[in-house]
This record gives C-alpha cells, sequence and structure tokens, in this order.
C-alpha cells in the first residue's frame, strides 16, 4: 500500500499539514522567559534588565524623599499653635505644641489681607499669562526663520543671557533706567518734561513685574520652543511647499502644530505655577510700592510666618495655596487631554 493510502486518524486529519509551526502560535523553547499578555515582559524579568538604571536613579530618588515629600509632615503645623521656642529639636516642638484644629483656617477666611493677596496673586498670574507666556513662542519662530546659522546663534545668546542674571541685578538695571533718577527720566526732565514714576507707582506695578519677567526668562522658553522645532522634519516644509503653502501657511499648518504638544505641557505647568509669582523679585520691591499693590500669597505667608512668628497661621496660608495649585494642575491637564494632548501625564 502506497504512502498517500495509508489511513490516519480523525486527530492526526485534524492537524494541520504544516505541523506545530505553521499554526501561528508555537509555545518556543521551554525555557523561555514568561510573559504576560500582550507580550510584555514581567515585573520580574523588567527587575533584572533595568536593575543598574534603578540603582542609578537612588540617589536622586532620595534627595526627592527628603526634601520635597518628608517635609509634607510639617503641615500639621496649619493645625496647631506651633510654639518654635519649645524645644531645640523642630520635630519635638512640632509634638508638644497645642492643637487648635481649624482656627487657622478661620482666621485666614475673615483677613482681608489675605484676600487682598489672592487678588494680587491672580492678577499678576493672568498679566504673565497674556503677555508673558505667548512672547517666546513669537521670539523662537521668529529666530527660527533666521537662514544664518551665525545670526540665529548669536541672537539666542542674548535673549538667553538675563536668565542668569539675579533678581537684585534685574530690579537694580530697571531702576537705573525707569527710575525716578533713571536715564529716562533725566532725558524727559531735560526736555520740560515730569520725571517717570514706574519704579514707585502702584498702580503699574503688576506690569512692571510682567515686564521684569519677560526681560529675564522670556529666552528660557525660547530655548525650549527651538528645540521643538529642531525635530521637525525638513520634509513637511518642503511638501507644503510644493503644494503652494506660502511662509504663513506653512507657519500654521506645519510649526504651530509640531510645538502644541510642547504649549500644552508649559502651559499645564505655568497654571499650576499660578499663586507662585516671584517671591524674590517682589520681596525687593515691596516698600517702594506698599503692601496693598505687592502683597501676594508668597509675600503674605513669609510676612506672617517669618516676621510676625505666627507659624501656624502661614502654615495654613501656605497649604491653602497649596491644595489650590494641586486643583489647577488636575484641571490644566484634563483640559489638555480634551484636547487630545498628554499634558504631564497620561490618561
Amino acid at each position: 500500500m502506497s504512502h498517500s493510502t495509508v489511513p490516519r486518524s480523525k486527530a492526526e486529519a485534524a492537524k494541520p499539514a504544516g505541523g506545530p509551526a505553521a499554526s501561528g502560535d508555537a509555545a518556543g523553547p521551554p525555557d523561555a522567559p514568561p510573559r504576560e499578555k500582550r507580550g510584555r515582559l514581567s515585573l520580574r524579568l523588567r527587575y533584572r534588565r533595568d536593575r543598574v538604571l534603578l540603582l542609578m536613579t537612588l540617589p536622586a530618588l532620595a534627595l526627592v524623599l527628603v526634601f520635597n515629600y518628608l517635609p509634607i509632615l510639617g503641615n500639621v503645623v496649619a493645625f496647631q499653635d506651633y510654639d518654635p521656642y519649645i524645644s531645640d529639636n523642630g520635630v519635638v516642638s512640632m509634638l508638644n505644641s497645642p492643637m487648635v484644629g481649624l482656627e487657622n483656617f478661620q482666621r485666614i477666611m475673615e483677613d482681608s489681607a489675605f484676600w487682598n493677596a489672592l487678588k494680587n496673586t491672580l492678577v499678576l498670574f493672568f498679566l504673565q499669562l497674556v503677555l508673558f507666556f505667548p512672547i517666546p513662542i513669537l521670539l523662537a519662530l521668529l529666530i527660527n526663520s533666521v537662514i544664518r546659522p551665525r545670526v540665529r546663534a548669536v541672537a539666542q545668546a542674548i535673549l538667553y543671557l538675563p536668565h542668569f542674571f539675579s533678581w537684585v541685578l534685574v530690579i537694580a538695571v530697571f531702576q537705573q533706567l525707569f527710575g525716578g533718577a533713571g536715564i529716562f527720566s533725566q532725558l524727559l526732565r531735560q526736555n520740560g518734561h515730569d520725571g517717570l514714576e514706574v519704579m514707585t507707582n502702584p498702580d503699574t506695578f503688576m506690569f512692571l513685574l510682567t515686564a521684569q519677567s519677560v526681560w529675564k526668562d522670556a529666552g528660557w522658553g525660547v530655548i525650549v520652543f527651538l528645540a521643538a522645532l529642531a525635530s521637525v522634519s525638513p520634509d513637511l516644509y518642503e511638501a507644503a511647499a510644493m503644494d503652494g503653502a506660502g511662509r504663513r501657511r506653512r507657519m500654521w499648518h506645519v510649526t504651530l502644530p509640531a510645538l502644541r504638544p510642547v504649549i500644552a505641557l508649559l502651559l499645564v505647568l505655568r497654571v499650576g505655577d499660578a499663586l507662585t509669582v516671584g517671591f524674590e523679585q517682589i520681596l525687593l520691591q515691596r516698600d517702594a510700592v506698599g503692601p496693598g499693590a505687592s502683597e501676594v500669597l508668597d509675600t503674605f505667608v513669609w510676612w506672617n510666618g517669618v516676621r510676625n512668628q505666627d507659624f501656624g497661621y502661614a502654615a495654613a496660608a501656605g497649604l491653602i495655596k497649596g491644595v489650590v495649585s494641586l486643583g489647577l494642575v488636575l484641571a490644566a491637564n484634563k483640559v489638555a487631554h480634551l484636547m487630545g494632548e498628554q499634558g504631564v501625564y497620561k490618561k
């Protein structure tokens, strides 16, 4: 009997002619590493693979834990009548200070100075969001349009240089330019006009702070946006030009979509920093315009905690600021997700 006429069992007849390899789901060698669903490595194997990298991150993780997370336990001061002079050890002082519950928060709600500081903080944030945030984007687009690399590098260095100046130096420069005895005031007086009152005018103080922030930190934002523009493929610009798109069309349909994820990320981070607006910058100019125009939440906490020694009250104000800032970050990140961007973290 020939081989083709040998009868086979039903199990053998149902098996594909190609054998196990042809079925597409070979089991592999018996010593193959176990895998989770969808081909992902198990947690144990990922640890074995990345253990060197994890060891390298331990020092940074320890620094974050010691200087960022352990101090959170100090928020218990907001619920105490904290007295730092009970002991030389701050932990012992916290453990022995009397608890007052929500009394400090009730005092904050009834304090007009706190609401004035909150109002100034929000006004300054919205001014910087509208007047300061778009400027690095516009400058990055302008520098990116420069053809000569040397000119582009010089412009980038000039814009970035003030970022290394301290706020003392920045305010001194503005004082020499716009102060009562500054250059512009002297020129106006020589021509029969009144001098400038920019540095001591409470009505324009918020615009002064915004201008100082733009001059000092706009170059830092330019660096970030230029790095995002460097990742855009030149083929996209060439394809758009071949389709008849002019410079404005290429900027609108190629450049800005490339910057959109970075803009969304920085905007979320900026919203999270909405209640943190230039503590050192404002503190240095506080006496020139008075606390009514210059008091923000950070200076309010400093004045009540450090100067007035009311630590529980200042800690309560700082805790309110932290909770509100966290809520703003989560809300802004949710808006970024609705816009189709990743934001600070994925869904």
